[in-house]
C-alpha cells in the first residue's frame, strides 16, 4: 500500500498554559486538494509551522511519503518535496519577475553557486523561469519589477517560486489574502491547473475559494480538529456553521 503524501498524527503544542494544538491528525494522499479552515487563532498556521519544521511539536509525528520528518528543518524538508508559501508574500520586490523565478530555479538546481555564470547567461534556468511564468499566467509580466504588480499577481509570483522548488506536497498559507475578489478567479484558475500528483494543503478565509477548490476540508477550532469531510459535509455541519461559516454558506 502506498504511503500518504503527508501524514500528521496526534501533534500537540503548548506555550506555557496555552494549548495551541491538541492531538491534531490530518492525512493527505498523493494529489490531495485539502483545505484547513477555522476562526482566527484556531491554530492553522501553527499546524503548518509544525509540519514544515519551523516549530517543533511537543509530541506527535509528521511523515512525508512514509518518512518521518518531525521537527526537521525546512532546509532538509524542501529538497524532499515539502514546500510552502506564506500569508504575507516573501518576494524580492525590487527585482523583476524573471529574476525572482530564476533565483528560485537556481536555488533548487545549484546554478546559483556558479559565480562565473550570472543567471541571465544560463539558458536552462531562464527557460524554466519563462515556463513557470506561463504556468501562472505571468508571461507578459516577466520584465516588470515585482513591486509594480497588483497584489494578486504578486501572489502568483510567489506561487511560481514555490513551484520552481518541485514540490510533491505544497502548503498554501492564505494564498488569497489581500487579493481583491475580482482577481481570485485567476488564482483559482492557476490552482486548478497545477499537476495532479502534487498534494495541496490550503489555509484560507475565502470560503468561496475553499469550497470551489478543496475536495476535503478539515476544521480547526481552539487548536483542535472539530471535524473533517467533503465540502458538502462541512456545509451541512451545524457546528461548523455556528462557530465559523455562519448561515451564508448553508
Amino acid at each position: 500500500m502506498n504511503a500518504p503524501a503527508l501524514e500528521v498524527r496526534g501533534v500537540n503544542k503548548r506555550f506555557g498554559a496555552l494549548t495551541v494544538a491538541s492531538d491534531i491528525s490530518v492525512t493527505l494522499p498523493v494529489g490531495a486538494r485539502h483545505a484547513l479552515i477555522g476562526p482566527n487563532g484556531a491554530g492553522k498556521t501553527t499546524l503548518v509551522n509544525m509540519i514544515t519544521g519551523a516549530l517543533r511539536p511537543d509530541s506527535g509525528v509528521v511523515s512525508l511519503f512514509g518518512e518521518e520528518i518531525t521537527a526537521q528543518s525546512p532546509a532538509r524538508t524542501v529538497p524532499l518535496g515539502l514546500v510552502r508559501t506564506f500569508q504575507i508574500t516573501n518576494l524580492f520586490s525590487r527585482l523583476k519577475v524573471w529574476e525572482n523565478l530564476a533565483l528560485a530555479v537556481a536555488s533548487r538546481t545549484g546554478a546559483d553557486r556558479n559565480m562565473f555564470r550570472p543567471l541571465w547567461k544560463q539558458s536552462a534556468v531562464l527557460d524554466e523561469a519563462v515556463a513557470l511564468a506561463r504556468r501562472v499566467r505571468l508571461a507578459d509580466d516577466l520584465g516588470r519589477n515585482v513591486h509594480e504588480l497588483p497584489y494578486g499577481r504578486q501572489r502568483l509570483v510567489e506561487l511560481a517560486m514555490a513551484l520552481a522548488l518541485k514540490p510533491r506536497v505544497l502548503l498554501l498559507d492564505e494564498p488569497a489574502a489581500g487579493v481583491p475578489s475580482v482577481e481570485t478567479h485567476l488564482l483559482l484558475e492557476v490552482l486548478e491547473s497545477l499537476p495532479a500528483d502534487i498534494a495541496i494543503l490550503m489555509i484560507d478565509h475565502d470560503m468561496d475559494l475553499v469550497f470551489r477548490y478543496a475536495q476535503r476540508i478539515s476544521v480547526l477550532v481552539g487548536g483542535a480538529l472539530l471535524t473533517e469531510g467533503t465540502p458538502a459535509d462541512i456545509r451541512a455541519d451545524e457546528r461548523v456553521r455556528d462557530v465559523y461559516l455562519g448561515r451564508r454558506h448553508a
